[in-house]
């Protein structure tokens, strides 16, 4: 397929709750002004066209067996198909893996990002098929006041430890993959976790990482790999 006349550049931006914009504050959602993403193409403006794909709950890799739909690995494909042509993703997962019920360190949690990641470089979805751009996020990581907050049932015991080391395991493992970039939202000032229920970002976190994702696509700022 050819797509002369889709000319602005197309981000897509793949995750959880976190994309999805869930407001802890409110137990809703954050408004369009608010959420990452759709700052994000409010700062980028004409040229470029940003989709959100947030599932609150889903898994980079992990059949959830409470709530159905969860595992990013099974949907990417068509989720990725349905915004073709597309010039870049972003896939921010891992903190729902982190779930006591999934029984899985920070070694293999980061080993599932890195499978899916190597799926979406795959998935045909890539404007001409040439130049695929995965720019892997490791989200803001849970905070240790999780335990006595509002999702401590939900999300188990040990979940703020597997968290903080994902970045350190995953940035190994996607070294060297070409058409991959990594950047650590735990770098950027200011992205941080609700004191709320420690797990979900603020609205200034969700600025914060809009303004560094800007700077990454833009060329305003280099990428780790």
């Amino acid at each position: 397929m050819t797509y002369e006349n889709i000319t602005e550049r197309q981000v897509l931006c793949f995750g959880d709750s976190n994309t999805y914009g869930y407001d802890p504050v409110r137990d809703g959602r954050y408004g369009p002004d608010e959420r990452y993403p759709m700052v994000l193409q409010s700062l980028l403006g004409p040229g470029w066209a940003v989709a959100e794909e947030g599932l609150p709950g889903r898994t980079a890799v992990f059949d959830d067996p409470i709530t159905e739909g969860m595992n990013g690995l099974r949907l990417i494909n068509p989720i990725l198909m349905s915004h073709a042509p597309l010039d870049t993703v972003t896939i921010m997962l891992g903190t729902n893996d982190c779930k006591a019920r999934f029984a899985c360190d920070s070694y293999q949690i980061a080993q599932g990002i890195a499978r899916l990641t190597k799926k979406a470089l795959q998935t045909e979805c890539w404007r001409d098929n040439a130049h695929p751009d995965v720019l892997v996020i490791v989200p803001p990581v849970i905070t240790p006041e999780y335990d006595r907050l509002i999702f401590r049932e939900e999300m188990g015991p040990g979940c703020h430890e597997r968290c903080a080391g994902i970045a350190a395991r995953l940035a190994p493992m996607l070294q060297g993959l070409p058409g991959v970039r990594f950047l650590d939202a735990n770098t950027l000032p200011g992205a941080v976790c609700s004191p709320v229920d420690g797990m979900h970002m603020t609205k200034e976190a969700h600025r914060a990482l809009a303004q560094g994702l800007y700077n990454l696509l833009t060329g305003s700022a280099p990428a780790a790999h």
